[in-house]
C-alpha cells in the first residue's frame, strides 16, 4: 500500500504490485535525474504469468483485453514508483505507449488503451493522465496481448544529495 497526498483531501490508499522481474536482459526501469522510463511492462499478475495471451480482436476480446492494459498499467507504474522511492515521489506521467497485439483490421486501439489511462488516474488522481499513444502491434513478447511503456517525472528523495557537497559560495 502507498499513500499518496490528494490536494488537501485526504490520503487515498492505493495497492501496487511488485514489478515484475525481467524476463531478459534488461532492467525494468531507468532513471536520470528526475525523469523515470520503464521498460515495456505486460499484464502479468504477482505470480509472474500473463493474465492474457492472445491477439485482440481474437482470441481476446475488448473486455479482457481492457483487464490486461489495467494491469499492465500497474506493472509500469510499480516500476516508477520504485524508482522514484514511493508513490508520493511520482510528480508526473508525461507519456505512455501502449503496444497492442491484434488481428489485422482492428481499430479499436484507443478503447483498449483507455483503461490503461483509467488505471493510472485511479492511482494518480484526477487530471494526471499521460499524453498516450495506442499502437496495434502483430505480437508481443511471450505471447501477451498488451505492453506498455511509462516516462514520467519524480521528486528527489527527501535527503538531498546535495547535502554531501559543499555549499556554494
Amino acid at each position: 500500500m502507498s499513500d499518496r497526498p490528494t490536494g488537501g483531501t485526504g490520503p487515498v490508499r492505493v495497492a501496487l504490485p511488485d514489478p515484475p522481474s525481467p524476463r531478459g536482459s534488461y532492467v525494468p526501469w531507468a532513471r536520470y535525474e528526475d525523469l523515470v522510463v520503464t521498460a515495456g511492462m505486460t499484464p502479468r499478475d504477482a505470480q509472474g504469468q500473463l493474465i492474457a495471451r492472445g491477439l485482440v480482436g481474437g482470441t481476446v476480446d475488448i473486455e479482457l483485453a481492457g483487464r490486461a492494459a489495467a494491469q499492465a498499467a500497474r506493472n509500469a507504474l510499480a516500476a516508477v514508483v520504485g524508482a522514484a522511492g514511493g508513490l508520493d515521489r511520482v510528480e508526473q506521467c508525461l507519456r505512455m505507449s501502449v503496444f497492442v497485439a491484434c488481428v489485422d483490421g482492428f481499430e479499436d486501439l484507443s478503447a483498449v488503451a483507455d483503461a490503461a489511462s483509467d488505471e493510472l488516474e485511479s492511482h494518480l488522481g484526477p487530471g494526471r493522465r499521460p499524453a498516450r499513444s495506442a499502437i496495434g502491434v502483430r505480437a508481443l513478447p511471450g505471447g501477451a496481448p498488451i505492453e506498455i511503456e511509462l516516462t514520467a517525472v519524480v521528486r528527489a528523495p527527501r535527503t538531498a544529495v546535495a547535502a554531501d557537497r559543499p555549499a556554494a559560495p
